[in-house]
């Protein structure tokens, strides 16, 4: 049987995730629903031993696979995850589940009315997160919006729920593929803002939702210049915008 929702989870060295037992959790929630699904894990060449922690849990629940990629960021892994999806509808969430997967029951319902693309919102403001954090991400919000996506409180949550092959069409035109080669930073984590700029051009209605958010992101704090970031943020958002004018998505 088709399922009908596909759980997609990156995986780069998620170690301190997987032991804290984030794939009980997701598993046992999705067991009580009534809807189908199956789990598929895209490993992002991990160095740790998150891949042999997981391929012990997959070794005892059903529906549940790991794939295994080079090491290029997360966009890459997760469009290796999405040409495995067997799902009408591909979930794409975090390992470490700091939107939790209770959550999709808020998002689910929005795909009856229409909605090809239902992306969770943390709002505004990060209540959750460093000052400094929370301070970057109202100044990206406030530029974003001037530049792309006004319409959009929050592109940059990692929990989306997106109509299969509509996820494949955009991931086969973003321009990000071929020519982000460093695998870390906001360069990377902008694929949001051109995946759902995208999903717009295509004529997809989307549907933002308030959804549960508390940080659990093991990995904040360490090896970060936030100010470094946000300009290659900020680059990365000015150059789906030019694509645009230039009508490369076209």
């Amino acid at each position: 049987m088709t399922p009908l929702v596909t759980v997609l989870i990156p995986n780069y060295n998620e170690i301190e995730n997987v032991k804290r037992g984030v794939l009980s959790d997701i598993v046992s929630y999705l067991k009580k629903q009534k809807f189908t699904w199956e789990i598929i894990v895209s490993d992002d060449g991990s160095t740790d031993s998150s891949v042999l922690v997981i391929k012990e849990f997959i070794s005892t629940h059903k529906n549940i696979r790991i794939i295994f990629n080079q090491h290029a960021g997360k966009p890459y892994a997760l469009r290796s995850g999405m040409s495995e999806a067997k799902g009408k509808y591909v979930l794409l969430t975090d390992m470490d589940q700091s939107t939790p997967i209770s959550e999709l029951g808020k998002l689910l319902p929005w795909t009856e009315k229409g909605f090809a693309v239902v992306i969770g919102s943390r709002g505004a403001r990060r209540t959750d997160s460093t000052p400094l954090r929370q301070l970057a991400s109202i100044i990206f919000l406030l530029v974003r919006r001037m530049i792309l996506l006004p319409e959009i409180k929050d592109t940059q949550c990692g929990f989306k729920l997106i109509e299969t092959t509509l996820a494949r069409k955009i991931f086969s035109r973003m321009r990000l593929f071929g020519r982000i080669n460093n695998a870390v930073g906001w360069k990377v984590t902008a694929y949001d803002v051109e995946l759902l700029h995208l999903a717009k051009k295509l004529g997809a209605k989307i549907k933002e939702v308030k959804v549960v958010w508390k940080n659990e992101d093991t990995t904040l704090g360490k090896s970060r210049n936030f100010l470094k970031e946000s300009i290659e943020m900020l680059f990365e958002i000015m150059r789906v915008r030019a694509n645009d004018i230039l009508g490369k998505y076209d």
